[in-house]
């Protein structure tokens, strides 16, 4: 053999080989490859193989692969991370997740606003063996872990009980948290004090976890809730992160500029900040946080008690008619019903319209004892309206700002919920990027892909790099669109044509495939 004949077998064989050991499983073709860094979209292809990512890039025409996607003309981006989501109770009721994987979601973080599982341990197990369509990571509850020490006390910690909630947290963080969470508008939560949040904030610290804050308050008293946040991060020496940003009550639209200056001032002292929002002007929660904390306090038996009582249900039914007065209206019209089982007639109502419904006069002040009765029968899920379109598209502006969608995995046609459930990422896209262009697409999807990555610790996920796992969306911008609406919610986004999850094709032309291939994500703790 001549050694020209010996150098064209060899790169024969070596070719033959390459071939072998790189044949993808799925070969995306043809796509703008968003790699989720916030740079231009680059013309090319991505190979994946046994769940993750292995070639990126023009790759050769000869490439082999078992499946070939056709993404002319459509974004090629990695799978979007929703870092702000509450989905306890609904994973096993709806595994396939697919309100967020219809948007796009391919990863979600739970444990939110200081409620998560209690023992994260057996919740990561329980999930393993569910097996959801969605990836999911969890923070650990501040809540949670207040109420299994102290119940529902509305008073200061002993030591003995701090370190009995100190030990909780690194318990749940060698689970693998990837940080703390509070709810301080919420009971027990409402009832700590920001020494007993450092304290715990500190332990999630040690596992380099974050601390995630639905922060004290979110209308009149903003400003000192930021300062609150942002100290507990400086004196416990972890990074924050501020849930949904938003400004409540029409006395305070247009606070929005003061606010950033915040965090980002925060920011250029070397803290580290970041925000998330839901691209809407109504928030979601409970009924019960028109009432005001203290009469909440030692559970409901307490909260009966104390509203039987003449003078105090009076003084609540005052106290709830100031703040109608401080959001400068004269009725409970922007509350709605989203929930309330004892009578579903209510979803979609506002308490205004339900109070006519009782044949009661047309007043604040019977409206009141309404939201009263409503809460001894049921805590009542409900859609808050209140928000400046404005101040929601300048929170958008700002670079550290990550999509979310506050929202639990929804059960087809329960309720009458908060659309964001449904279309947080698509009405971004479609709304405030092709339409309004208030932000450009690579920043939105950097936003929804290697921001929350770096900011919870997901090092393998978030880009469209070689070695990462295959996370990945295919949309068409000219399309993709939130349908669900605030009188009509039960509507999936469109326009994403695959959504592949750990490198499973799990959207395929649009449509759900069945495929539950999401994993637990452990923060480093575990790790």
């Amino acid at each position: 053999m001549t050694r020209y004949a010996f150098l064209v077998l060899l790169l024969l064989l070596t070719q033959t080989t390459w071939a072998q050991t790189q044949r993808a499983d799925i070969l995306i073709r043809n796509g703008r490859l968003y790699d989720g860094t916030g740079n231009t979209w680059t013309l090319g292809d991505v190979a994946i193989r046994a769940g993750r990512i292995v070639a990126v890039g023009r790759l050769p025409a000869t490439y082999p692969a078992d499946t070939v996607l056709d993404a002319q003309g459509l974004a090629v981006a990695p799978g979007f991370i929703d870092v702000h989501t509450h989905i306890e109770d609904d994973e096993v009721r709806q595994p396939t997740a697919d309100n967020f994987i219809y948007d796009g979601v391919t990863t979600v973080v739970t444990g939110n606003c200081g409620s998560s599982r209690p023992d994260l341990r057996r919740y990561f197990h329980m999930l393993d063996s569910t097996h959801l369509s969605v990836n999911v990571a969890s923070l650990v509850g501040h809540g949670t872990v207040r109420k299994a020490v102290m119940g529902r006390a509305r008073r200061v910690p002993s030591e003995v009980e701090l370190q009995r909630m100190e030990a909780l947290v690194d318990s749940a963080m060698r689970a693998g948290a990837v940080g703390l969470s509070s709810g301080l508008i919420y009971v027990p939560g409402t009832y700590s004090r920001t020494p007993e949040l450092v304290r715990l904030a500190r332990v999630a610290g040690r596992y380099h976890g974050l601390y995630a804050t639905h922060m004290r308050n979110e209308s009149d008293s903003v400003t000192f809730a930021i300062q609150e946040a942002l100290k507990v991060g400086q004196e416990a020496g972890l990074p924050v992160q501020i849930s949904h940003l938003k400004l409540g009550g029409q006395q305070n639209w247009g606070r929005t500029a003061a606010l950033l200056r915040l965090i980002e001032d925060a920011r250029r002292a070397g803290q580290q900040v970041t925000i998330d929002q839901y691209p809407y002007t109504a928030s979601s929660t409970s009924l019960s946080t028109l009432l005001p904390d203290a009469v909440q306090a030692d559970g409901r038996d307490s909260l009966r008690a104390r509203l039987a009582r003449p003078a105090v249900r009076k003084a609540v039914e005052i106290s709830m008619l100031a703040r109608l007065k401080r959001r400068k209206l004269k009725h409970f019209s922007y509350a709605v019903v989203a929930s309330f089982p004892p009578d579903t007639s209510y979803n979609g109502r506002s308490i205004e319209e339900i109070n006519r419904l009782r044949r009661r006069p047309h007043t604040a002040r019977a409206e009141a004892a309404t939201v009263l009765d409503l809460v001894l029968q049921y805590d009542a899920g409900m859609v808050f309206h209140g928000m400046s379109e404005d101040d929601v598209q300048n929170i958008m502006r700002y670079p550290q700002n990550m999509v979310a969608s506050d929202a639990s995995i929804r059960v087809w046609q329960e309720g009458v919920p908060h659309p964001r459930g449904y279309g947080s990422n698509a009405r971004v896209l479609g709304r405030y990027v092709r339409e309004l262009h208030i932000i450009t697409l690579e920043e939105a999807i950097r936003r929804m892909t290697s921001l929350p990555a770096q900011t919870f610790g997901f090092t393998d996920r978030g880009l469209l790099r070689p070695g990462l796992a295959a996370d990945i969306v295919v949309f068409d911008p000219t399309t993709v669109q939130d349908r669900s609406t605030f009188e009509q919610p039960h509507q999936y986004s469109v326009g994403m044509k695959y959504v592949l999850v750990n490198g499973r094709l799990t959207v395929r032309d649009g449509r759900h495939t069945g495929i539950r291939n999401g994993q637990v994500l452990y923060g480093a703790g575990r790790k």
